[in-house]
């Protein structure tokens, strides 16, 4: 009778039975978040490589082993999320296009193997072969076999890396939207759910994943720097943190418009919608999503669009909007993974989610998976370090 009142005690008007629990929690937010910050950590990198925005060399590496690091774990909260982990490889190996998620699987492999690790390659292919001669012990040994025994550093050589290595970018800078769009895609054209089933969501995924790929590469910057005791290179800084505001303008405004379109239809799942706004996803979606993770950091990067004051003052707001709109990015995959699943499709009721502490789904495992791709990025600097690149 106990577990039966704490049943009633989740649910809010009238829904049906196999909408109380939900079925998709926090590891499914972590999937689509962690795939964007892979896919807008490459875009920055591309404005170097492609476009030439040269102010922003000091981060390029950076951006592509940040890219990697969070790629190679964007796939395991999923894994882990399954009822039988072992056989995950399956979807990956099975061509099967009727399949949303088995279609992402090639799309994951494609961006993997053939773009990120490719031009990683070529970027550090003569530094592979230098290093694989000056070093000693382990380190000569990983270098030796990352060189895949080509140790041709010529000029000719090197030039053929370079051009290669553009054209992989090239390749790579739809493949990157691609990536996160198809996030989106999966959510957009589930029909059955009005908070989900909108042709722009592909859109609104792929801007929110630019605007956290920039900002976590302007934050790894600023810690790395810090840690390493050198001096940020301000006009570097700058540039990223006016991509970062024109980028998080444009998604401001898509998702502004989404909603507004959403009141001008007001169709017949509207009302149940604006309850879920106002009601259970008040503090996620309007106070950590709306406010302090769009709203603040466009104060502070609009700010510095009219005045640009001293670099004392800009070092730590920049911290703060990047940090903000981290935090932002993530209520808004929460908002959209767990808000749709909040409202009964007979839109007369809710359920409700509480995150649990321990478990498969549980808040230690989530942070886990979280803080993976960092001890990663760490072992890839120490590997792969773009400021010994950059000396040499």
């Amino acid at each position: 009778m106990e577990h039966l009142y704490d049943i009633l005690n989740q649910v809010d008007g009238y829904i049906y039975p196999n909408e109380i629990a939900l079925q998709w929690g926090i590891l499914i937010v972590l999937y689509p978040y962690i795939t964007g910050l892979v896919a807008g950590a490459f875009i920055l990198a591309s404005l170097e490589r492609v476009f030439k925005v040269k102010v922003l060399r000091p981060t390029y590496h950076l951006a592509l082993l940040t890219a990697l690091a969070f790629l190679l774990v964007a796939g395991l909260p999923l894994i882990s999320h399954l009822g039988h982990p072992l056989r995950a490889y399956e979807i990956l190996m099975t061509p099967h296009f009727s399949s949303a998620m088995a279609i992402f699987g090639f799309v994951y492999l494609w961006y993997l193997m053939a773009v990120l690790l490719l031009e990683i390659w070529f970027d550090y292919r003569r530094d592979l072969v230098i290093w694989s001669q000056q070093s000693t012990g382990i380190k000569r040994r990983i270098y030796k076999i990352l060189t895949l025994g080509v140790t041709d550093i010529s000029p000719k050589a090197l030039e053929w890396d370079e051009k290669l290595g553009y054209i992989i970018t090239v390749i790579g800078v739809p493949s990157a939207f691609l990536l996160h769009g198809y996030v989106g895609f999966i959510f957009g054209s589930i029909k059955a759910n009005p908070w989900w089933s909108t042709v722009m969501m592909p859109v609104i995924f792929l801007l929110s994943a630019m605007v956290s790929g920039i900002a976590l590469v302007m934050f790894m910057y600023m810690v790395i720097s810090r840690i390493r005791k050198v001096k940020i290179d301000m006009a570097c800084l700058d540039e990223i943190g006016k991509f970062l505001f024109l980028v998080l303008i444009l998604d401001f405004t898509l998702e502004s418009l989404d909603q507004v379109h959403r009141i001008y239809e007001a169709e017949e799942s509207f009302e149940i919608l604006h309850l879920l706004v106002t009601g259970k996803l008040t503090y996620t979606l309007l106070i950590f999503q709306g406010l302090m993770g769009t709203v603040i950091p466009l104060l502070i990067l609009g700010f510095f669009r009219i005045s640009l004051p001293e670099e004392k003052v800009r070092k730590p707001l920049y911290f703060l909007a990047s940090s903000l709109v981290l935090f932002g990015v993530f209520f808004m995959r929460w908002n959209v993974v767990i808000g749709g699943q909040l409202f009964s499709k007979s839109f007369l009721g809710f359920t409700s989610f509480k995150l649990g502490m321990v478990g498969l789904e549980g808040f230690w495992m989530a942070l886990f998976w979280m803080i993976l791709p960092f001890m990663i990025l760490s072992l890839l600097l120490w590997l792969l370090p773009p400021w010994k690149k950059q000396l040499g």
